[in-house]
């Protein structure tokens, strides 16, 4: 099977069975997104899901959050992973957002990544979630998922080089959707330590159990 096929049926696969993936953060506002994608990192969406709400209430915009300090932040995320540095960037982020953008959270990966706490990874989930770019945010489960079917090659080592090939052969249309459909899908049942296999529905292509697809 060459590359090029295996990506028609996974893109057939999901669309059947994942039809409507979305980020399972909660969120209300492209601002409360943001707060919630920085929050979320080496962090699970259910954890931040339960500190989002209080810190939403009291700061549900960056003007709000601007005034606020990293110490009086940190108290409300305490229980998440990185604390102290997440809370310095939630204060320097609203600033700059405030500041220079009027509040609003911008569009483009380059006006992204300046702000504090946003890296690639991040921006992409903004640009693809918010504005339904075609950006592919590349985590652990997409890297993971993506490497073990056989969507890249063994020589994409890094997540850059996992993004430029799913955005080549993914549709631009299906970007949006295909990041949450490799999310889901490795959050769920291709697990990193124990993949359900028994429970996967494209395990007859798969090639962790058939071996490396042709380019």
């Amino acid at each position: 099977m060459t590359r090029k096929k295996l990506y028609l049926q996974i893109q057939d696969y999901f669309q059947k069975a994942m039809p409507e993936a979305q980020t399972e953060l909660h969120y209300s506002t492209p601002f409360e997104l943001l707060v919630a994608v920085i929050l979320s990192a080496q962090c699970t969406d259910k954890r931040i899901n339960q500190v989002t709400p209080r810190l939403f209430q009291d700061y549900p915009t960056a003007k709000d959050m601007a005034k606020a300090t990293p110490e009086e932040l940190y108290e409300y995320i305490r229980s998440i992973s990185y604390p102290n540095n997440k809370a310095k960037h939630l204060s320097e982020m609203a600033k700059m957002l405030q500041n220079e953008y009027q509040g609003i959270v911008p569009s483009e990966l380059k006006e992204l990544i300046k702000l504090p706490g946003v890296g690639r990874k991040t921006a992409n989930v903004i640009q693809s979630v918010v504005y339904q770019k075609a950006a592919m945010a590349v985590d652990t489960h997409v890297f993971r998922v993506s490497h073990r079917i056989g969507l890249v090659p063994d020589s994409c080592k890094t997540p850059l080089s996992v993004e430029r090939m799913l955005t080549k052969y993914f549709p631009k249309g299906i970007i949006p959707l295909a990041h949450h459909w490799l999310i889901l899908h490795g959050r769920y049942v291709c697990t990193a330590r124990s993949p359900k296999c028994e429970e996967c529905g494209i395990l007859h292509i798969c090639a962790r159990k058939f071996g490396e697809f042709k380019k």
